[in-house]
Parts: structure tokens; C-alpha cells; sequence
């Protein structure tokens, strides 16, 4: 590929990091230290983007390991980043193991072009939109097997997470996995739970301390204009926006759960200095780490005060979240910023801006509302996501543990749902809950002892069930009502998702053959809950990726500790009877802050907090109904064929008038729809010279002539 140094090809804004014979770009806004480069000997260099924890000589180590195949070696620093071997004309690029940091790629000019975005590569080679993809995306969206490694660009492949690209001069490439699995039949040893716990605590401190240590960055504003001090009528947040972006140093969210409340605590807590920049923003001394916590004024009291629409139950959880938040900020290294939002932070408040992403994710419609509170951040700023995927148990792992013949771990997560189905207060629940263990047991079992193979093709045979669609418009069984019907929905291989009743019977055709597609072409042999747990971590890796783009700040970044390789790689050694325990999560994190010197937490440390998200995608809904019926007027869903205009404006209308309908689903089909416009109405593509592409990806469109072309998804690794 040429280069671009002498204007014949080169992506738009870019910085040639090496040139010919296979050159390496750096596009986008880098800081200096983002962007590292070594080398061992004459033809071998490595180049790591982004946030690397390891020294220059252990870089060189690294390259000289992944000289002889030992490719793994690349994975092992902490830190997040995307790691780049050229050894001769041998390339290595390494993909991280939960998703957040993919890498794509696709055939041209005789060779093989890669980046860690989709988008570039189809503008490359004009590529249209792969509908079949963008069905699965709504219909199956955790289930590997129908996503398989395709992206919503044809012809542009992902590097599932755990493998590497490689590409031999220039052209032959091979997709090579650096983690093993555990086999079906051969048991692992036995894990001791302390050892493992120990494991996920070095691990997490040290991705905090690999930030730490990074160099401090504060933005333009920063130094040309200082916080002038109190003002009428203005709090810190507010004459923060008035300066132009996010406070210099390092700060973290601290929602009141235990993993934001954990890495702001860690971060406080680890030597160094953790807060800003020394004499810069409001704190001044530059001492203390600020710790942003949102205030949601339309849950909770707040809705109550003004009259609106509230679950009593919701605003007890609401109140006790932020008086742990509260309790936490006591921490004299920490500098508490309450950020409020109102009816303008809910979900679908704002659908008309917002930056066009790489990929489609339900973040989109809550962009705004992450961007109202990242604002008020730091330069650094942590936040907690993906701590319930890497460290929770999926509840298909009871199915593990039958498979181990480990009955006995089964009482502890079993009783705890049985108390919960208890405590709801209705008479006919609270006879349920006799029920409960006998209900778990069966699915448990059921899916313990049902093929892989055959799973998914009920899935799929599911999907062409002229029933299903029949009855998209039922109470949804897993809507967030019973944690007992969403345990036992979860305990399958594959399920549909949320807004696949709402899906065309011709795109959920269109599923249902990838997904007998894959299954029959490589069986897996991993266990359900592994495999489930696997797939719910790529999920939620793929659309924290969605949301830092979505709600991008220039000058800042955002760290999500619980993604990077080592932490999920020890987390995966916790045996499953350690993960079913009910709060062993927050247990988990209580320990990794005792190793930090962190004893004391506030009463209450570890109670659920997902209520919040539901009751607000409700609300959104609710008060957004009308500019979402006009989103859906005429959509471009509708004119590729995988939805029909009118049941989704109906399905949008129950749920605003609080009918139990999976409101995930309207997230999903929303921000599909506003990721397609957006797409579609750019203007130019990502390339720049004489040789560059004339027209830019999708350029067709959504032309029904180019609706469904048959072709099914590579093999899912």
C-alpha cells in the first residue's frame, strides 16, 4: 500500500508512523506518550497505541517473543492499547480479549489492509452495507453465531477478541487465537478462590496504576483561561462547560456501586498524585482526585417532588445510591462533583446530534446524557463499565456446574432469587417463590444437557415461527419484572433479542440461517455459561466502544479498567462457585481495595443499580414518543427490509404508555436507525490523494435491489 508521502493515498488526517514496504498510520487525535515505538533488531519494531503500562525494554521483550510466534506476550502489559509487530514482512496485530479494541480487515490491491475501525477499510474498497449483519445485530445481538466475525460493511472482517491478525508479506493473512479454551470433556484443575481473587486485585491496580503513571495532560482552555471563581447562579460543573471541556488530570465517575466506587478509591488511594495538575482548575492545590457522580432529577425523589411518574421502590434504591456515593467522597483525596439532570439527560432527549460512529450500538440514544456528566470529568477519566460482565456470573454458568456434578454450589444463587421473588410483595409471587428452585433446576439441566448444535437450532427454528412475531406485541417475559424469568431466559445457547419481535419475518429468515449456519459448520466445545459469558462481555464491549465515540469530549479520555486483557484474563481463572455466590462481585472488589489499603465501605456496598437505566429508558420513551414516531415515520429500517414502519410506531406507543415491552428493543431499532442516517448523509470518505476511493461506503445506500445478498457469516472461532 502506498504510503501517502508523496499525496498518492493516505487516510485523512493521519501521521506515518512507519512507510513502505506495509505502512502504519496513526489517524485521529493521539497524544505523544499514546504512541510508542520500539525496536530489537534491524527489521523487527513494534509500535502499542494507547494506554500501555509497560517499559520500553519490556516492549523489546515482547517484540523479540513475538519474533519466534509467541504473539501472547503483546497482550500481557497493562493497560489498554492496540499492539502492532513487524517482524521482516511478517505484521502480528492483536486484538484484545473483551472487544473493546477490535481490529478489521479486508482484501486489497493484491493484499491485505487493516485498521482498529470499519469504517476507514470500507471506504477503502466502497463497500455497501451488509444487511444480513445489521438483522443479526438487532435479532441476536449477544449470540456469536449470528454476528459471526462480519461487520455492517461487506466484505470488512473483525478479528474476534482473543485472536491476532497476520499477514505475511503483505498479502496471505491468517486469524491465530493467543488464549486456550477449556475443553468440554477435559476438566481444569481445581482454582483456589483466594488465588484468583488475589489475581483479579493485582490485575486491577495495576491497570489503575498503569493510568497513573501515564504522563498528565491538560487542554488549551486550561491554560489560556482559568476558572474565574464563584459566579451567581453558576457551580463548578456549569462554569467548567463555560471554559471548553473537561478539568485537566485525572478524575472517575462514582455512581454509589462498587465499580466506579472501587476505581475511584483505588485511584485516590494508590501513591502518587491522583487529582489534576498541580495549581490548575478549582482544586487548586492539585491534591485530589474529582469523583463525578449524576444525579438523575427525573428517578427517584426527584420525580416524585415534581409529580411525575415513580416506583417508591426506585426512588429508595436512588436515594441510597448517592448516600453511598456521598459516604465514599468522604475520602479526603477526593474532590465530589454532583453533576443534576433533568428531563434534557434522559435517553432520545436530543436525536438530532452527535458524531457519526464506526458501528451501530444502543448507546446512541443515550449519548447526550453520558456527554452532560463526562463534561464535568477530568482529562483521565475512569469509569466503571464492563465490571458486571468480567466479574459476574452469566446465569448459564449453573449449567457448568452441573456439568462438574457440583450440585451444592447451585443453593447459594438459587436461594438468593428465592428471597428476591419473596420480597416483591405480591401474594401470588410470594407463592411463587416456592417454586423458584425447582424452576432453576430444570432450565439449569435442560441446557446442561442440551447439545450445542441443537440449541441453536431451536433458536433459529424459533425465529421462523410464525408464532413469534405473532406475538411481538405480549408481555415481555424477561422485561425486567422477575429476576427469576430473566434467569431462566438466559439459560439457554442462544436467544433472541429484544427487538427481534419486532423484526420483518424475511430478516429474521435471514438470522435463523446463520445461526444453523454456524452451528453445523463448527460445533463448539465450550461450556454454555462460558461461552454466554464470552459473548455478553463482547456485547458490552462493542457498545462501550459506540458510546466513546458517541460521546467523545475533545481532550479527554475515558478508562475502563475492567476491559483491559489482564483483568479479564484473571477474572477468568475465578472458579464458577466463586462467581454464582450472591455479591461476589462486590466481594471481589472489596478485596482488591483491602489490597490497596481500602478497608472500610458504606453499608449497602453491592446492591443492585440497574433499575435506574430501565426506569430512564422508560421515561425517555415516554416523553421522546413523538419524536420517535416521527424517526420511525418513513425509516430506513423499513426500506432495507428488517422492520415495518407501523409496528414499530405501535410498539413505540405501548411502551410510552408503560405497557411491559422490552424498551431495550426500541433502543436498539432507534439507534440503528440514527447510526444509518448519519451514515448516509456524510459527505466525503476517509481518504485523501490521487489514488484514493470516488465513492465512499454505503454509497448505494439502502436500494431494496441490494437488500439480502446470500452470503453467510465466516466461521465463528
Amino acid at each position: 500500500m502506498p504510503d501517502g508521502g508523496d499525496g498518492i493515498l493516505a487516510p485523512v488526517g493521519a501521521q506515518v508512523v512507519w512507510g513502505d514496504p506495509d505502512p502504519l498510520w496513526a489517524v485521529g487525535d493521539w497524544r505523544p506518550d499514546e504512541i510508542r515505538v520500539v525496536e530489537a533488531q534491524p527489521g523487527s519494531r513494534l509500535a502499542v497505541f494507547g494506554c500501555c503500562g509497560a517499559s520500553d525494554d519490556e516492549l523489546r521483550l515482547g517484540l523479540i517473543a513475538a519474533r519466534g510466534g509467541a504473539f501472547r506476550h503483546l497482550t500481557a502489559w497493562p493497560g489498554s492499547y492496540t499492539a502492532v509487530a513487524c517482524v521482516g514482512r511478517r505484521l502480528t496485530v492483536a486484538a484484545d480479549l473483551a472487544g473493546v479494541r477490535p481490529v478489521f480487515h479486508t482484501p486489497w490491491a493484491r493484499g491485505t489492509a487493516y485498521a482498529t475501525a470499519a469504517l476507514p477499510l470500507a471506504d477503502l474498497v466502497e463497500a455497501e452495507l451488509d444487511f444480513g449483519h445489521l438483522a443479526a445485530l438487532l435479532a441476536c445481538p449477544d449470540a456469536p453465531e449470528a454476528l459471526g466475525d462480519g461487520t455492517p460493511y461487506r466484505g470488512v472482517s473483525r478479528v474476534p477478541p482473543g485472536h491476532a491478525l497476520i499477514v505475511r508479506d503483505g498479502g496471505s493473512r491468517e486469524i491465530a487465537g493467543y488464549e486456550s479454551s477449556t475443553s468440554l470433556v477435559v476438566g481444569a484443575p481445581p482454582v483456589d478462590p483466594e488465588a484468583a481473587v488475589a489475581g483479579v486485585r493485582d490485575a486491577l491496580v495495576n491497570a489503575v496504576r498503569a493510568r497513573l503513571t501515564a504522563p498528565r495532560h491538560a487542554s488549551e482552555h486550561d491554560t489560556d483561561a482559568r476558572d474565574p471563581g464563584p459566579v451567581p447562579g453558576m457551580g463548578p460543573a456549569d462554569r467548567q462547560r463555560a471554559r471548553g471541556g473537561p478539568a485537566p488530570g485525572i478524575g472517575a465517575d462514582l455512581s454509589g456501586g462498587p465499580a466506579s466506587g472501587t476505581l475511584a478509591l483505588l485511584a485516590a488511594g494508590l501513591p502518587g498524585t491522583p487529582g489534576t495538575v498541580f495549581g490548575s482548575g478549582a482544586a487548586g492545590a492539585g491534591e485530589r482526585l474529582l469523583a463525578v457522580t449524576f444525579n438523575d432529577l427525573t428517578t427517584g425523589t426527584g420525580a416524585a417532588h415534581r409529580g411525575g411518574p415513580h416506583d417508591p421502590a426506585d426512588a429508595e434504591d436512588h436515594t441510597a445510591e448517592l448516600e453511598r456515593a456521598h459516604a465514599i467522597a468522604q475520602n479526603p483525596r477526593l474532590r465530589h462533583l454532583v453533576v443534576t439532570g433533568g428531563e434534557e439527560t434522559l435517553p432520545y432527549a436530543d436525536l438530532t446530534a452527535g458524531p457519526l460512529t464506526d458501528e451501530p450500538g444502543p448507546s446512541l440514544v443515550a449519548a447526550e446524557r453520558h456527554r452532560s456528566r463526562l463534561t464535568a470529568g477530568s482529562a483521565d477519566h475512569f469509569v466503571g463499565a464492563g465490571a458486571r460482565q468480567v466479574l459476574d456470573a452469566h446465569p448459564a454458568r449453573l449449567a457448568d456446574l452441573l456439568l462438574d456434578r457440583r450440585r451444592r454450589h447451585l443453593v447459594r444463587p438459587v436461594a438468593a432469587l428465592a428471597r428476591a421473588e419473596g420480597q416483591r410483595g405480591e401474594s401470588q409471587v410470594a407463592g411463587r417463590s416456592l417454586l423458584v428452585p425447582v424452576t432453576i433446576y430444570r432450565a439449569a439441566r435442560r441446557l446442561a444437557r442440551t447439545p450445542y448444535r441443537e440449541g441453536v437450532e431451536q433458536t433459529a427454528a424459533l425465529m421462523r415461527d410464525g408464532g413469534f412475531t405473532a406475538s411481538a406485541f405480549e408481555p415481555c417475559p424477561d422485561g425486567g419484572e422477575s429476576a427469576v424469568d430473566a434467569s431462566v431466559a438466559a439459560l439457554t445457547w442462544c436467544r433472541p433479542g429484544p427487538a427481534a419481535r419486532w423484526l420483518t419475518g424475511e430478516a429474521l429468515a435471514e438470522v435463523s440461517l446463520r445461526l444453523e449456519s454456524a452451528a453445523q459448520a463448527r460445533p463448539s466445545v465450550e461450556r454454555p455459561g462460558e461461552r454466554r459469558a464470552r459473548a455478553a462481555l463482547a456485547r458490552s464491549a462493542a457498545d462501550h466502544r459506540v458510546l466513546e465515540q458517541a460521546a467523545e469530549l475533545r481532550n479527554q479520555r475515558l478508562h475502563a479498567p475492567y476491559f483491559d486483557n489482564q483483568v479479564v484474563r484473571a477474572a477468568r481463572e475465578l472458579p464458577d462457585a466463586l462467581r454464582v455466590r450472591p455479591g461476589a462481585r462486590a466481594s471481589i472488589l472489596r478485596a482488591a481495595l483491602a489490597g490497596a489499603g481500602v478497608h472500610d465501605v458504606p453499608s449497602g456496598w453491592g446492591a443492585p443499580t440497574q433499575a435506574a437505566h430501565h426506569a430512564a429508558l422508560r421515561a425517555g420513551i415516554r416523553l421522546a414518543s413523538e419524536r420517535l414516531l416521527e424517526l420511525f415515520q418513513a425509516p430506513l429500517l423499513a426500506e432495507a427490509g428488517l422492520v415495518e414502519a407501523r409496528v414499530v410506531r405501535q410498539a413505540v406507543r405501548r411502551v410510552a404508555r408503560g405497557e411491559p415491552l422490552p424498551a431495550e428493543g426500541i433502543a436498539d431499532l432507534a439507534a440503528m436507525e440514527l447510526w444509518l442516517s448519519r451514515l448516509l448523509a456524510r459527505r466525503g470518505t476517509c481518504w485523501t490523494g490521487a489514488a484514493a476511493p470516488r465513492h465512499r461506503a454505503a454509497a448505494a445506500g439502502v436500494h431494496p435491489d441490494a437488500r439480502y445478498e446470500r452470503s453467510l457469516p465466516p466461521t465463528p472461532r
